[in-house]
């Protein structure tokens, strides 16, 4: 009996994590593992022409190694993200309850943008595998790079869209993190919105416009992942003053006291 009693002292002296922290936390372990991937990428070079077989098969065998770096690096960043859109979402519905479903709705779209990409990552590195121990087969390795281009194309950037609109509303409406960072979540959503609606246009790698381009990655990825870290970056100091540890600002507290 004292030992069932010490175990539910023990439980009820345990803390639970601070929210703003892992927001922060994980944040710059999206932005790290962001860097890895980007200086991966440009050691690798550029893709050629899908329809040059023998090139292809040669740049796929030469970039392998970069390639599965890529991936694993791209595994964590996604795990972060499923770790920083739940803080998100905790932050929200601490100061407004009544904001829940608008909050699920940005979490369950970031959820099913995380799973694209990885499924994405997956026919990337199934190209890679293609060409160790195996003979390479230009067929597959170019039908994979088509359906990898797809979805971190126009398909993650629709995803992304949703997740930064309802990331803009829930900022002005909770006030959990600055207005300034659900401005950039707003113009994040209108560039992804533009990029799903342009990102149709060919596989050529000398294409800003092409599917998988340039273009994907500077006006629909990566400004989304900007948002992310502005984010971390005002909520890793903890918790900021006039804020719970929850992560609850007593403005917004007092808001929703007063609604009720």
């Amino acid at each position: 009996m004292m030992y069932v009693n010490y175990l539910i002292m023990e439980n009820d002296c345990m803390r639970s994590p601070d929210v703003r922290r892992w927001t922060g936390i994980s944040a710059f372990a999206v932005a790290i593992f962001l860097a890895i991937e980007s200086i991966t990428k440009l050691t690798a070079g550029q893709r050629p022409e899908l329809d040059d077989s023998e090139a292809l098969i040669a740049h796929t065998q030469a970039t392998t190694s970069q390639t599965i770096i890529v991936i694993l690096a791209d595994t964590f960043l996604m795990a972060f993200l499923i770790v920083f859109l739940a803080c998100f979402r905790q932050l929200v519905t601490k100061a407004r309850q009544d904001l829940e479903w608008i909050a699920d709705l940005t979490f369950g779209a970031g959820l099913v943008f995380i799973a694209v990409t990885l499924v994405g990552d997956a026919m990337d590195g199934g190209a890679a595998l293609d060409v160790i121990g195996l003979t390479p087969d230009a067929s597959a390795i170019r039908a994979l790079t088509e359906g990898h281009s797809i979805m971190f194309g126009s398909t993650g950037a629709v995803l992304l869209a949703l997740v930064s609109a309802t990331s803009a509303y829930l900022t002005f409406a909770s006030a959990v993190v600055p207005r300034w960072t659900g401005i950039l979540a707003a113009a994040t959503a209108i560039s992804n919105l533009a990029w799903a609606i342009v990102g149709f246009n060919g596989t050529s790698p000398n294409s800003f416009f092409s599917v998988g381009g340039f273009g994907n990655a500077l006006l629909a990825i990566f400004p989304w992942l900007v948002w992310v870290v502005c984010v971390g970056v005002t909520t890793v100091r903890g918790a900021r003053e006039g804020t719970s540890r929850s992560g609850v600002p007593t403005g917004a507290v007092g808001a929703v006291s007063e609604v009720r």
